[in-house]
């Protein structure tokens, strides 16, 4: 397969400083070891193939620096400057980009700039991957897009919708550790439209497996099948297939059983049955459709579009987490969101690794000791989301804001 020319321009400082706030080990370990990740990235979530680098470049404030996250190291901060040597080791041009002024580097405008002469250069770029959670970077990719080049953006927080909807891909902070951590990536992406799943399914065993199965469960079943403990049971019994091929090449859990034409099969949120033996299930008391501010941040800032009842559950599931373990964010996604659909509740990870962030920016991150408790959780959460709105000129009332806080499962006298 040939492979696309492709360039990666690194700001630095506002990828590790964002990933720092989320898992500090692995963060350091992104800095310590960019010649594993950046080889990784070669052949991982990629646009239109494999990718051949023409150009890596990293760019860096010298004298920039983060609080170390570790108390006891007895340095009380992270300067920059002592991972350069790792970049410059695994290949990278690395640009010193000192302060212009007390807040701003001048990373941005040397990225753009280069990004832009590289669209003179003889050589075709075809991909350019831009690491920067900075939404400034939006008339760059404009720019880019109408030169037709493919883009992808690695973002070490919640990126802003318009800077996203103008990328080809999107690599997410989890998806970016996993990628330092050499786990295999799981994506809660979409199949192409036009797909029938099938088509991409590569373990065909596997997927006879899984519809034997299932057909067993559903025709043995006396009462409605819940959908988030049938697939964690089935994700236990087929093991890394489900995540590795996307529930075999269908995108979903609900669509792969769609696929199977089970006879008179009838779902709902949170359940499967059938119509000709099962009485349909009753009413979980749910909580109803979302208020309008919430549904305008759900369209807005992406936020998970959760039932006001799962939201505490999500909390519950972090804490215990955090208070049981040693922070590791891939990890702790993971395990909450197994933990949940023991219980019956079916988020998806990408849901809890939103929730994992904004509890991080928010000011109460898992990793801190002593752990936060959900409520701390909660509080964090809904303090950033609201800070979120604040920042992308979302005007929201105090009575809406409050409103957004229930939904939430958050304190009221929370500061946003």
């Amino acid at each position: 397969m040939a492979r696309v020319r492709a360039a990666l321009y690194l700001d630095f400082d506002n990828v590790f400083s964002g990933l720092i706030k989320q898992d500090p080990d692995v963060a350091i370990r992104f800095a310590k070891e960019p010649a594993a990740w950046l080889a990784r990235l070669t052949a991982s979530l990629t646009v239109d193939g494999p990718r051949r680098w023409l150009v890596v470049r990293c760019y860096m404030n010298p004298g920039g620096w983060v609080p170390n996250p570790d108390p006891e190291a007895g340095q009380p901060r992270l300067y920059y400057s002592q991972f350069r040597p790792f970049f410059v080791n695994a290949g990278f041009e690395v640009i010193d980009c000192p302060r212009l002024t007390h807040t701003k580097n001048a990373a941005d405008i040397r990225m753009v700039v280069d990004a832009v002469d590289a669209l003179a250069d003889p050589v075709v770029y075809e991909e350019f991957v831009i690491a920067s959670g900075d939404s400034d970077m939006t008339p760059l990719l404009v720019r880019l897009r109408r030169s037709d080049r493919r883009t992808t953006i690695v973002s070490p927080s919640d990126a802003a919708e318009a800077f996203v909807a103008v990328a080809d891909r999107l690599i997410t902070s989890q998806e970016l550790l996993e990628l330092v951590q050499g786990e295999p990536v799981e994506t809660d992406e979409e199949p192409p439209e036009g797909s029938s799943g099938a088509e991409v399914a590569e373990t065909p065993v596997s997927y006879e497996q899984f519809r034997d199965l299932v057909r067993w469960r559903y025709d043995a079943a006396t009462a409605p099948l819940n959908l988030a403990s049938l697939a964690h049971d089935l994700r236990r019994q087929l093991g890394p297939s489900v995540d590795e091929t996307n529930w075999f090449g269908f995108g979903g859990f609900v669509r792969g059983l769609e696929s199977l034409g089970l006879a008179h099969a009838k779902f709902s949120n949170h359940f499967v049955w059938d119509e000709s033996r099962h009485d349909p299930p009753e009413s979980s008391g749910g909580s109803g459709p979302a208020p309008e501010p919430v549904g305008r941040l759900s369209a807005l800032l992406s936020l998970p579009r959760l039932p006001k009842e799962m939201w505490p559950a999500v909390y519950r599931a972090l804490a215990d987490y955090a208070a049981e373990h040693h922070f590791n964010l891939t990890e702790a996604t993971r395990w909450a969101r197994d933990r949940l659909a023991e219980q019956g509740v079916d988020v998806s990870r990408a849901s809890i690794a939103f929730v994992t962030r904004g509890t991080a920016f928010g000011g109460a991150p898992l990793y801190r000791q002593p752990p936060p408790v959900a409520e701390e959780i909660a509080t964090a959460f809904a303090d950033n989301v609201l800070n979120r709105a604040e920042a992308a000129s979302i005007a929201l009332t105090d009575e809406e804001a409050a409103e957004v806080r229930a939904w939430l499962g958050a304190d009221s006298s929370g500061t946003a």
